[in-house]
């Protein structure tokens, strides 16, 4: 009994569709990248930025809200806040009810680095969106929001 090979197997939309996501989410990094390196900052310090500007409502996150957040292993959040706390955009604060837990602040500097981050992020997605009209951005817009808002269980 002979089973055909996956390369012998016509693609189906659905395998296109993915392999396109795919190309596009390489794409998206390796521009974003591009924009990032000027500001010294990497794709993955630039998330950390943004989520500790989102987090800090009322009190600034502590490690562990990070890394759930990432979803990332603690020693990873550690390494990049040891990489923003040198270039001065993050500092670690004790938490004023729990010396032993230490909490994560923009400082200055990284709120400076977060609004240029916006500006570096918003070049990236111009230079991504530059072949699509305007209708087509619009589309597209409400594709992605179904996709990133679509059930947990439509995501296996």
């Amino acid at each position: 009994m002979s089973t055909a090979s996956e390369t012998d197997t016509p693609d189906t939309t659905d395998s296109v569709l993915a392999e396109q996501l795919l190309r596009l989410t390489r794409r998206l990094h390796r521009i974003q990248k591009r924009h990032l390196e000027p500001l010294g900052i990497t794709p993955a310090q630039s998330r950390l930025l943004r989520t500790v500007a989102h987090l800090a409502t009322g009190q600034p996150p502590r490690m562990a809200d990070l890394a759930a957040r990432l979803e990332v292993v603690p020693r990873a959040v550690t390494t990049l806040v040891d990489g923003l706390e040198s270039a001065d955009c993050v500092r670690r604060v004790p938490d004023p009810a729990n010396r032993r837990v230490i909490r994560i602040e923009l400082t200055d500097t990284g709120r400076a680095t977060l609004r240029r981050l916006r500006n570096a992020r918003t070049d990236a997605a111009e230079e991504i969106l530059a072949p699509l009209t305007a209708d087509q951005r619009e589309v597209l817009g409400g594709l992605l929001n179904a996709l990133a808002d679509a059930p947990p269980e439509l995501h296996c």
